[in-house]
């Protein structure tokens, strides 16, 4: 029997007001996809005040929830939870095709039409400062092995940036993050995106959840806060490989991904408008907890 730990994730998003106020229609992510490296048990969403939802998936695949409210509040709450087996990538599996495992390569023709625009640049680096940090790793990787290339830029934005929490929407131009050498974990993934992509690789934002896997196995918290983000890089012979450079994790390890986008603007957790007082809005707060409990399972992979 192969033992496999069950993660159980709960997302509370709650958004405080003065005074009763008109809801707009709400976009959520929060709802993982099905995957080799991702099995979901169950799932559920409970939404106040009373909303009708429908769900679509986006040009990207993910699983998109659009609530319509039907009543006013002075509050807004929605809770997403799940559960699911969790098979990540251990980083000394990643395995490149022989002709990328070395820096230059140049992707399958085949294949550009559908990454093309994750190879582009999405932001203005008019000094190269952003092409000029990239290119450090290239130049002490004198072998030009693709993964040490990779591997340093993670380890360096662990080590040289400083992570500033920010509860604000958005995130900061990649030369914002650069100059002042600090970031949240929604920065640092674009910075390294943008970083990546000065390489010639394709590159695309992951938002979803961070879990300590020290402490998986037991039935307590293991993780939580709130929603983490962070990169994926396309690589041949590994597909879309994950890259944390708030953590210098790769490979999947300690992240459950939710939604990936071509830019973060487009994978957003919950998004949505009210109308009433310009002042109604007293605040906002949302917490993540992950729990995991060990069970039986005589599979032993993550696709049968």
């Amino acid at each position: 029997m192969v033992p496999m730990t069950i993660l159980t994730v709960v997302h509370r998003t709650r958004y405080g007001y003065a005074t009763p106020v008109e809801f707009g229609p709400h976009r959520m992510m929060m709802r993982p996809r099905d995957s080799h490296d991702l099995r979901l048990l169950d799932t559920g969403l409970t939404i106040a005040p009373n909303a009708t939802v429908r769900w679509l998936h986006d040009v990207f695949g993910n699983s998109v929830a659009i609530a319509d409210f039907v009543e006013p509040g002075n509050e807004l709450l929605v809770v997403s939870s799940f559960r699911a087996e969790h098979f990540p990538l251990p980083e000394a599996e990643v395995t490149l095709e022989e002709y990328a495992r070395r820096y230059p390569f140049s992707y399958d023709a085949l294949e550009m039409p559908d990454i093309g625009r994750t190879v582009e640049r999405h932001y203005p680096d008019p000094d190269h400062k952003v092409d000029a940090w990239a290119r450090r790793f290239v130049a002490r990787q004198r072998d030009g092995d693709t993964m040490g290339i990779l591997l340093g830029m993670v380890e360096s934005v662990r080590a040289e940036f400083d992570y500033n929490h920010r509860s604000e929407m958005g995130t900061q131009d990649p030369l914002v993050t650069l100059d002042s050498g600090t970031g949240t974990c929604r920065d640092f993934a674009l910075f390294l995106m943008e970083a990546v992509r000065s390489l010639g690789f394709a590159a695309r934002f992951v938002s979803g959840y961070l879990y300590d896997e020290d402490r998986v196995g037991e039935a307590s918290l293991v993780g939580g806060g709130a929603t983490h983000a962070w990169a994926q890089i396309y690589l041949p012979g590994a597909g879309w490989v994950e890259f944390d450079p708030t953590n210098a994790l790769v490979g999947g390890r300690n992240l459950i991904r939710v939604a990936v986008a071509r830019d973060p603007s487009q994978a957003i957790p919950l998004s949505g408008s009210f109308t009433g007082p310009g002042n109604a809005f007293m605040g906002l707060s949302v917490e993540v907890e992950i729990t995991a409990a060990q069970t039986s399972d005589q599979s032993g992979g993550g696709d049968t």
